[in-house]
């Protein structure tokens, strides 16, 4: 096919049958042709095609296909078999792209009877991150991923031997031997991945024990991938965080300190980029990530505010961060940056702007433009404020450190000098008070209103 990169003809099913099963929806949500339905489908397409593209392929094209019922054997019924076929013969292809879960039987016949590499939505998403993960844990959880893939697969990379399987009895053929070696060769590398990963895990908790006694809040940025997190996150910060138009630009965690309007610090940690359907094997294979979310102070919300399908996207991202146990967490510890404004004009525009001033909990902006974040950092102040104390402490001018330490964990809200102290009022939360007294208890006890 050349020396470029390898065509892909990117498949996306669309299965009336699992539509219907979604629960109560209009009727008009059930017809071929209703609007809404195609550009749902046409949206799960396009990314389909972007996962695609990340990955270094060339889409050759993008198809809707229509089924009726999901076919256990192929997915699809024989005539949609033969009509793809037909296609593959028309306009060949290195590979083609299933964007949704495959079983391996399906797999297997699919590439049997198209005679071309079938992959599915998993092993793609795989893949992208094989090549995107810098730290040695993202690297060592998605080989674990793959791996656990691959396992189940074993089958369709012996068919070869079918011809030779023999014996009698509880003799096994050469077929059935050669795959349990393999799953034998597979189970070992699993084990020693395991290992590896357990003294990673030790070091990383050390690193967050060391983080927890500074201590920062954590404010953890979340979104749907492309949304704009690192885009946001170089532009608060002033990092240079890979920012690219594309799927999975960045995977691993990177986290930085930023001082808030108040005088308050945090650490700001850029996240992966959840997106729907992601294979439960990734959720683990990122935990480094994910931690960093579940251990956050508040979490950010990121969403592409300008994307015609961000009201599914965030149904994605919170059905994620619920299956990360932050169910309870919903929604008051999540502040919704409503991002990429500029990309909207006119009465769009204006509606999204209306809808985030009357509400609590949204901040409508552009990490591009800088549009909108003077307002972001103050919500995040004022969100991480919620259930300070004022407290009064006088701070001998020799005692430094100690000042700083209420600057950097509170904000200061007056200060008045004499020869002697510092005489400062401060907001902190209760457990950073306790703390503070633990640290100098020799500095005069606090005269405290909530």
């Amino acid at each position: 096919m050349g020396d470029g990169p390898a065509r892909a003809l990117v498949l996306q099913p669309d299965i009336k049958q699992q539509r219907r099963s979604r629960g109560p929806a209009p009727a008009a949500a059930l017809v071929d042709d209703d609007p809404d339905a195609i550009r749902g489908m046409r949206a799960r397409l396009d990314e389909g095609m972007a996962l695609t593209t990340a990955l270094g392929l060339e889409v050759a094209e993008g198809v809707v296909v229509s089924v009726a019922r999901a076919r256990p054997a192929t997915l699809f019924g024989s005539g949609k078999v033969d009509e793809i076929k037909a296609q593959l013969e028309a306009a060949p292809v290195d590979l083609v792209v299933i964007n949704r879960p495959l079983t391996p039987i399906q797999q297997r016949n699919l590439e049997k009877a198209w005679n071309v590499k079938v992959i599915d939505r998993i092993w793609l998403i795989l893949e992208i991150f094989a090549d995107r993960a810098r730290t040695r844990e993202g690297r060592l959880q998605v080989e674990l991923a793959r791996l656990g893939y691959q396992r189940s697969r074993l089958v369709r990379s012996w068919t070869h031997l079918e011809r030779q399987r023999g014996g009698r009895g509880f003799l096994a053929g050469p077929g059935e031997s050669q795959i349990e070696t393999d799953r034998r060769i597979i189970d070992d590398k699993v084990a020693k991945l395991k290992l590896q990963l357990i003294e990673v895990v030790r070091t990383r908790e050390l690193h967050r024990k060391n983080r927890r006694e500074v201590p920062y809040p954590v404010v953890a940025l979340v979104g749907y991938t492309n949304a704009g997190k690192s885009t946001l996150f170089n532009r608060v910060t002033g990092a240079a965080v890979v920012a690219k138009d594309m799927l999975f630009a960045t995977l691993d965690p990177t986290m930085r300190a930023l001082e808030l309007p108040s005088g308050r610090r945090i650490i700001l940690s850029d996240t992966v980029g959840f997106v729907s359907e992601l294979p439960t094997g990734l959720i683990a294979a990122f935990r480094a990530t994910l931690e960093e979310v579940k251990e956050a102070a508040l979490i950010i919300h990121v969403r592409d505010i300008a994307d015609p399908d961000t009201a599914a996207q965030r149904r994605d991202v919170l059905q994620v961060l619920g299956e990360l146990g932050l169910g309870h967490r919903l929604p008051h510890d999540v502040l919704e940056f409503r991002n990429k404004l500029d990309l909207l004009d006119g009465d769009a525009r204006d509606q999204v702007l209306n809808e985030a001033a009357r509400a609590d909990d949204a901040v409508a902006g552009s990490s591009m433009t800088g549009e909108g974040l003077d307002g972001l950092l103050r919500a995040i102040d004022a969100r991480l404020a919620v259930g300070d104390e004022l407290a009064d402490f006088d701070v001998p001018h020799s005692d430094g450190q100690a000042l700083a330490w209420l600057y950097a964990h509170g904000e200061v809200a007056a200060r008045a000098d004499d020869e002697a102290a510092a005489h400062v009022s401060v907001r902190l939360k209760p457990q950073d008070i306790s703390r503070f007294q633990a640290r100098w208890p020799h500095l005069s006890a606090p005269d405290s209103d909530t």
